[in-house]
Formats: structure tokens, sequence, C-alpha cells
């Protein structure tokens, strides 16, 4: 019986999680994996809360697990800290070489491979696509966790940007459900605002309080997902993360079988993905132009 620890910075019921927990699973299954008879599965939520992913990635870390899979990339920066010798897959990490996780995405070089969620080249086109079909907004949100490579990233990123779109762009540094509550309510007394939901742990974990927080305030939202487009988002631009924890069990399997996550490149996504949700649109006020919609990959009505 072989075991893999997997440990989530978000919460078990972060929209698309269960989803693309199942691509995993059934990645695994199809490569003749089957939780309980040769291959046992443990899994924690550290709910966006540091605290919590450092306890259980210590706590994987005793175990001594074949593989270790993190999700996201506080996670990962946390279980690279504790050893230097279990294997590691992260996925949907935002910069596995800026962040120090691999010495290059072609030869990562020490004990952890994986998934990178994007370039930060991206990050700008959440604010273009706030500019196009929300005209209006003259400022905006920009809910990330600061203290993490990627949350300065991707925020360096977007103010550059900011001046080409005609967008004042200002940080909220996601550090649990009341005060990120607090920060938005603070936020929409000013009119013509939006918000940008970047990569973050914690912004995943609290992904149901932001967009509900964004409804409730009549504020137009770009975030990274499709799924949380679904859960009633407005916009989305990114990658396909069901389809990277499938990938993902490709290589838990390459390991299992003797490979060494040094030799396997750090992978990029396939494509990235365009949703809009008509029926928050119609909500906000937002009238979608047909230019933008001719590009979506997925129109929720």
């Amino acid at each position: 019986m072989r075991l893999v620890c997997i440990l989530e910075g978000i919460s078990a019921d972060t929209p698309g999680y269960k989803a693309r927990y199942a691509a995993f699973l059934e990645g695994l299954q199809q490569l003749g994996w089957t939780p309980g008879r040769n291959v046992q599965i443990e899994v924690r939520y550290a709910e966006g809360d540091e605290a919590a992913i450092r306890k259980y990635a210590a706590e994987f870390v005793a175990l001594a697990p074949d593989v270790l899979v993190a999700g996201g990339g506080a996670p990962a920066e946390v279980v690279l800290k504790l050893t230097q010798t279990i294997p590691i897959v992260f996925v949907i990490v935002p910069d596995p070489v800026g962040s120090g996780f691999v010495e290059t995405l072609s030869q990562p070089g020490a004990n952890a491979t994986g998934f990178m969620m994007f370039e930060y080249n991206l990050c700008g086109k959440w604010l273009e696509l706030l500019k196009e079909i929300a005209p209006n907004v003259t400022h905006a949100a920009i809910l990330r966790n600061a203290g993490t490579a990627a949350g300065i990233g991707q925020f360096a990123v977007i103010q550059a940007v900011a001046p080409l779109v005609g967008i004042e762009v200002r940080s909220i540094d996601s550090r649990g459900p009341a005060q990120i509550e607090r920060a938005i309510a603070t936020f929409a007394r000013k009119s013509n605002g939006g918000i940008i939901q970047v990569a973050s742990a914690t912004g995943a974990a609290n992904i149901n309080l932001i967009i509900a927080a964004a409804a409730r305030y009549k504020l137009p939202a770009v975030y990274i997902q499709k799924t949380f487009v679904a859960a009633g988002g407005l916009i989305s631009y990114g990658p396909n993360f069901e389809d990277q924890f499938r990938r993902a069990a490709d290589y838990v399997n390459r390991i299992l079988k003797g490979e060494k996550p040094a030799d396997l490149p750090v992978q990029a996504p396939n494509k990235y993905e365009l949703a809009i949700n008509l029926k928050t649109a119609k909500a906000l006020g937002v009238t979608v132009p047909d230019t933008l919609l001719g590009r979506a990959d997925e129109v929720i009505e």
C-alpha cells in the first residue's frame, strides 16, 4: 500500500474543488491506482489559514508519504521548507521559479516538480477584462496574499497595466473572512469600483463570501477560474484546474514507479478559459459587449 498525502490551502467546499479532486482520482485509477487497494490517500484542508497549513504540513512530513501533493503556492512553500527528501508534486502554483520551489521549469533540480498555474503576464489581462466588461470602473481592489511571492508578483503586473487602462488599483490583503468582508465594504463606499480576486489560498477558501459581497455592493469582479463564475461570479480568465489535477495524477504515478521529481519538468497550462455569467451581469446592471461574448469559452445564463 503506497501513501499519497494531499495538502490543500483551500476548503473542501470551495467551488470547483470536488471536480478537480475527482479528476485526480480518475487519473490515478486510469493508471492502475485504486484507493484502498494499492494506494492510501490522505487529504487535509487548511481553509486559507496559514497556521493550519503549517500544522498539516508537519503532520504529513512525519508520515513520510511516498508522494506529497501540494495544492497551491502556500502549501508548496511550507512543505518544501520541511523536507528535501519526500517527493512533492505541486499543482496550481503561480510562480515556482520566482518562489524558489524549483531551479528552472525544465530542470526542477530537487525533490519537487508540478504544474504552474499561469505566467504573470496573465494578471494584466484581468484588469483589461474588468475595464472591457465594466467601462465605468475607475478604481479596483486587488484581493491577494500580500506576504507571498505570488501575491507580490501578481499585484506588480496589475499595477504596471493599471495606467494603460485608466484604473487606479489598491491592494486588499486577504487574511480572513471578517477582514475581507470589512475591506470590501469600505472599498464599496466609493462609486465606480471593481474587484479582482487573484490566485491565493485565502481568497479561494473565502470565495463564496467574496462573490456574495461583490453582489451585495454591486461590484463587477474578475476571478481566476470558471467554477467561481458558475458559483455566481461575473467573469473569469484562467487555466482549467481539473486538467492540472488530472495531469498531476500522471506525475504521481511516475514517481510511485521510481522516477525522480528532479527529472520531471514543470508544466504550464495548455490553454486559458474565459467564462461569463450573464445572470450576474444583469443583476449588476452590466451589459456584456458582443465582442467579449464571442471570445468566451463558457457563457452561463
